[in-house]
This record gives C-alpha cells, structure tokens and sequence, in this order.
C-alpha cells in the first residue's frame, strides 16, 4: 500500500503486512515509524533514534 510521507508529500510503499512501530527510510532521507490504528495506517517522522546501551 501506498501512504504519503509527512515530510515531503511523497508516497512511501508500506507492505501490506507491516506492524506498528516498524521502521521505513524514505527516499527523502526521514526515517518514519509505522502507525496502525483506527484510523488506519498513517507514517510519523522519528526525530531522535538513540542506541539503547542498557543505561
């Protein structure tokens, strides 16, 4: 399925079977996280993605 970047009004191809909270680069250069709810599918840019060093 389609959906369209947030960002740049770009559509982004999201497989049909992914899950919420998964993570898709855009050919933009945003990396987005996959929402499902609702409303439907929807795609929200990720601002800050740390590593987690268990601190």
């Amino acid at each position: 399925m389609q959906v369209t970047c947030p960002v740049c009004g770009l559509p982004v191809d999201v497989p049909d079977d992914a899950l919420s909270g998964e993570v898709i680069e855009h050919d933009c250069g945003t990396v987005l996280e996959v929402v499902r709810d609702e409303e439907g599918v929807r795609l929200r840019p990720l601002d800050d993605i740390k590593e987690d060093w268990g601190e």
